[in-house]
């Protein structure tokens, strides 16, 4: 088996039905030769770049399932991959990350999503491993339907004391304070939550908690929690669809989702306030400036809680993909590395039309070399 450095790093290029994936990792082209398979405590020695051919005779199929916080950019990146590649089709399930997780634990899928990183405990329950890489980033954001109210500013307190159900009117004071230039209805609010298990979900309570000491002892944080501890009106909707459209159809209602669905639905969004007092509009900039102040771990698990910096937007995640470092059949480890690749390179750069963040280039190379772990380990051609 031949190991290459890196391997993912570079450009993907498909002629045809051809795929190739070309190595180009630093130092020198560092691989690593054995002869009947990998064995533990080998010492690197320095080789020419090996290619091994392996073609696909047949269809080869993935499935995945999981968040769907990054289901429409996964979905634009599968469709396109199967076009330039035909023999290559990845089946994707929005079912939300805790079904994703269980589903990936179990072994049922290929591969698994979560808008939140797998914790030591979840991951000592895969019997297979995993790899945790993040493939791309998003921000949760507060969509209202209030026709005629734009340009909606919500304070920290008062987007948690909406969230916890003490704030049950739009002229409440408190919004009224934040919102001194604004005209605001003597409408009840009804707020939108997830019913399933879920990752967004994760990344929003996790803030709520990392702000708020009310919150963190009434709800605290997690995949789901007990909405309205403080009264008011809740419902719930499935995976990020469902509660795009219940916040479509619901006037009065106010809920959190991920930037894209409320962006591609034309949806009315609030500023909320960050660590530094000030007001941020979710756009594409605010949450770059959110992942520039944050350093991706080695083990690339990092939870956005509360970030710095005056420009950053206050609820931002990566989203990971999770896969099996080692898969039975080698067509369905070719397929993943592929897929990966694809979703590194080309795949970046459909990220901001839909609503995403493409990743800082130091965050693709740490991922890269993570997901050089994936076997069989070797530059491939796919014919």
């Amino acid at each position: 088996m031949i190991r290459t450095k890196n391997k993912f790093i570079g450009t993907l290029s498909v002629l045809t039905f051809a795929l190739s994936l070309t190595a180009c990792g630093g130092g020198g082209g560092e691989t690593t030769t054995t002869g009947g398979g990998e064995t533990g405590g080998e010492t690197p020695t320095e080789a020419p770049t090996a290619s091994i051919t392996v073609p696909f005779e047949n269809t080869v199929a993935l499935t995945g399932a999981g968040a769907s916080f990054p289901a429409p950019l996964y979905q634009n990146w599968f469709v396109d991959l199967n076009k330039q590649v035909p023999k290559l089709q990845v089946n994707y399930q929005s079912v939300g990350s805790g079904a994703g997780v269980e589903q990936f634990t179990a072994g049922t899928v290929d591969f698994g999503a979560s808008d939140t990183a797998m914790k030591d405990e979840e991951i000592a329950k895969v019997s297979k491993g995993a790899l945790m890489l993040p493939v791309t980033a998003g921000s949760i954001v507060f969509a209202y339907n209030l026709p005629g109210v734009e340009g909606l500013k919500l304070s920290r307190e008062t987007y948690v004391d909406i969230a916890l159900g003490k704030i049950t009117k739009w002229n409440d004071p408190k919004i009224v304070a934040d919102n001194p230039d604004l005209t605001l209805p003597d409408k009840s609010i009804t707020f939108v939550h997830r019913s399933d298990g879920s990752g967004t979900t994760g990344v929003f309570t996790k803030h709520l908690a990392a702000i708020s000491e009310d919150w963190n002892t009434k709800v605290g944080e997690g995949k789901t929690v007990q909405w309205g501890p403080d009264g008011g009106t809740f419902i719930g909707g499935k995976g990020n669809e469902g509660v795009t459209a219940q916040i479509m159809q619901s006037e009065g209602a106010i809920g959190y989702v991920e930037y894209g669905y409320a962006k591609n639905n034309n949806l009315t969004m609030a500023a909320i306030q960050n660590n530094a007092g000030q007001f941020i509009t979710p756009t594409d900039e605010a949450a770059s400036a959110t992942l520039a102040n944050v350093e991706l771990p080695e083990n690339l698990r990092a939870f956005i809680s509360d970030p710095e910096g005056a420009e950053s937007y206050p609820i931002v995640t990566y989203t990971w993909i999770l896969a099996f470092p080692k898969y039975d059949d080698p067509n369905k480890a070719i397929a993943m590395e592929a897929m990966i690749q694809y979703a590194l390179t080309e795949g970046q750069k459909a990220a901001p039309a839909l609503g995403y963040v493409p990743l800082p280039q130091n965050v693709v190379e740490k991922v890269a070399a993570a997901a050089d772990q994936i076997t069989p380990d070797f530059t491939i051609n796919v014919n």
